[in-house]
C-alpha cells in the first residue's frame, strides 16, 4: 500500500476473551474436540454479554462494524453476542491466536484450530469470505516472535481489509487472548515495553494519527485494557511479567501427544502481493 494512502480502519478495539472454564475446573470438554480449547465458564458467558451491551450502548457511529477473531472457541463464544447484539460478522484470523512458549525438541508441536468453514457449524455469525491473513508457528514462540507475529498480522489484516472492503469497516474489533492482546497494542503504539495487564473482556481502543497512515506506530491508545463496562470490572489479569524464565529465555511447554511427525504448515504470511510495513 503506498505510504500516503489512507487507511479505511480508523478505530481498532481490543478485546480478550471471557472467563474460561478451564480456570474453574479441571473437567471441562472441548467442544470442537482440539486439545487446549476451553469453552467460556458461565461467568465468562455473562461478560461477553456485558460487552455485547457495551457495544450497543455506544453511539452507531462508535460501534465496530467487523470483528476478528482468534480461532479459538473461548474467543468466538466471547464474539459472537457481539455479532448478534450489533448485526456484524465474525472474521476468524489465525493471526490473533494464542500465544504459546516455544515447544520442547522432539516433543511435537501446538494444537491449531480448524478453518473458519468448519468452524461456522458452531458459530453461524462466521462469514468464512475472510480468508486467514495469517498463520503462527505451531512451534511456538519467544516473547519477541509473539510481537512480530502480531505486527505482521496486523500488517496484513489492514491492508487486506482495506482491499477486500474497500472503505466499509472504520471501525473493527480484534477479539483475542491475554498475551496476543498486549502485543498487537504494543505494535499499533509502536512501544514493545508499554506496561499493560489485560482482564477478561476488557477492551482497549486505539485511534489512528491524524498524521499517520495507519502503519504500525501510527496509532494512539484512547483506553487501555479497562473494565469499567464490566459488573465485576477486570479479572483474571495477566502480564508479560508473569511468564516464567530461565537463563533469559521463556521455559518451554511440551507439544500435543501425537504432534511428533506432523508438518508445521502453513505458517507466516497467507496474502502475496501486500506492502511488507504498515
Amino acid at each position: 500500500m503506498p505510504q500516503n494512502a489512507r487507511m479505511t480502519v480508523e478505530t481498532i478495539y481490543i478485546a480478550r476473551h471471557g472467563y474460561r472454564l478451564s480456570w474453574v475446573t479441571t473437567t471441562w470438554k472441548s467442544e470442537t474436540g482440539l486439545p487446549r480449547d476451553p469453552p467460556l465458564a458461565a461467568f465468562g458467558v455473562t461478560q461477553a454479554q456485558e460487552l455485547a451491551d457495551y457495544f450497543l450502548s455506544i453511539p452507531l457511529e462508535q460501534r465496530p462494524t467487523a470483528i476478528f477473531s482468534s480461532p479459538y472457541y473461548r474467543c468466538l463464544q466471547t464474539a459472537q453476542p457481539v455479532s448478534i447484539a450489533l448485526g456484524v460478522p465474525i472474521y476468524v484470523e489465525h493471526g490473533l491466536s494464542e500465544w504459546y512458549s516455544p515447544v520442547v525438541p522432539g516433543s511435537g508441536l501446538h494444537p491449531r484450530p480448524a478453518s473458519a468453514s468448519e468452524l461456522k457449524a458452531y458459530f453461524s455469525e462466521i462469514d468464512d469470505s475472510w480468508q486467514t491473513v495469517y498463520y503462527p508457528s505451531r512451534k511456538g514462540e519467544d516473547v519477541k516472535e509473539c510481537h512480530v507475529r502480531a505486527g505482521r498480522s496486523l500488517n496484513r489484516l489492514l491492508q487486506e481489509t482495506e482491499r477486500k472492503y474497500e472503505g466499509k469497516h472504520k471501525r473493527i474489533l480484534l477479539m483475542s487472548h491475554a498475551a496476543t492482546t498486549i502485543a498487537l497494542t504494543r505494535e499499533l503504539v509502536g512501544n514493545r515495553e508499554l506496561s499493560l495487564r489485560v482482564g477478561c473482556c476488557s477492551i482497549t481502543e486505539v485511534q489512528r494519527k491524524p498524521d499517520g497512515c495507519g502503519f504500525i506506530g501510527g496509532w494512539e491508545a484512547l483506553r487501555l485494557a479497562s473494565g469499567a463496562h464490566l459488573k465485576e470490572g477486570s479479572t483474571r489479569d495477566w502480564g508479560f511479567e508473569d511468564i516464567t524464565i530461565a537463563d533469559g529465555k521463556v521455559i518451554a511447554d511440551p507439544g500435543q501427544p501425537g504432534s511428533e511427525h506432523e508438518v508445521d504448515e502453513p505458517v507466516g504470511c497467507q496474502v502475496s502481493g501486500l506492502s511488507s510495513r504498515m
